[in-house]
């Protein structure tokens, strides 16, 4: 396997359609197969050098964690690890019309996620975080909405604490749904800590986090869906 070789890392946030939340978040993390090894390592010396041994997640943010995940981020900008997401208003979304439904909502906001991202000329490994127990017939539906694409090379599912990079889209994700309730105001945003956390990926990124970067965005990119 070559720098043409790319494994990719995908959670959901808030996705479920009776949740209360406004927004539904689908995204990954990917990073080249030869560089995993080496980032794997600095992600764990970076838990250790913070005595942190358990998983990693935005729900864990707080004044206590906060050094921890502020290493995590500036080391993140730091290598070639990217980011995507599919950000969606649930509001949007008219059960009534069969395109829209929450049924089949899951597969298109996957299919959306990746297909624009993902080239003919390198070959991909697809992860999910699994979550239930429908998540075998979930993985075969997802591989006929992406059957078009043969540089997917294998998709699988796998538990969140098995893989540092799926905790990585997890606090990410998780830091983009904050702040845009935070912005919509359907939270206060009373965590210090998760705003200082936003306003460092604000400041490397340079974006608002509120609104869609340019489609070729590469090292971080999201895309808000308009269903209207």
């Amino acid at each position: 396997m070559d720098n043409k070789t790319f494994n990719i890392y995908c959670d959901e946030s808030t996705h479920l359609e009776h949740d209360g939340q406004p927004y539904m978040v689908y995204g990954y993390v990917s990073i080249a197969y030869n560089q995993m090894k080496g980032i794997k390592d600095d992600l764990k010396r970076i838990k250790l050098s913070h005595n942190h041994t358990s998983e990693l997640k935005w729900t864990d943010v707080s004044d206590l964690t906060f050094p921890l995940y502020k290493d995590l981020i500036d080391y993140f900008f730091r290598t070639e690890m990217n980011f995507r997401a599919v950000i969606v208003d649930k509001s949007q979304i008219d059960n009534s019309r069969p395109e829209y439904s929450f049924n089949d909502f899951y597969y298109r906001m996957y299919f959306q996620l990746l297909h624009h991202k993902i080239d003919m000329e390198s070959t991909y490994n697809i992860y999910f975080d699994i979550k239930d127990t429908c998540s075998q017939k979930k993985l075969h539906q997802l591989k006929d909405y992406l059957k078009w694409n043969a540089s997917i090379r294998n998709f699988q599912f796998i538990k969140s604490h098995e893989s540092t990079f799926l905790q990585m889209a997890d606090v990410i994700m998780g830091a983009i749904n904050y702040h845009l309730r935070v912005e919509r105001g359907t939270i206060e945003g009373k965590s210090i800590a998760k705003r200082k956390i936003v306003q460092l990926i604000q400041n490397h990124t340079n974006l608002s986090l509120v609104r869609p970067t340019s489609k070729s965005a590469q090292k971080f990119n999201l895309f808000f869906i308009s269903l209207k």
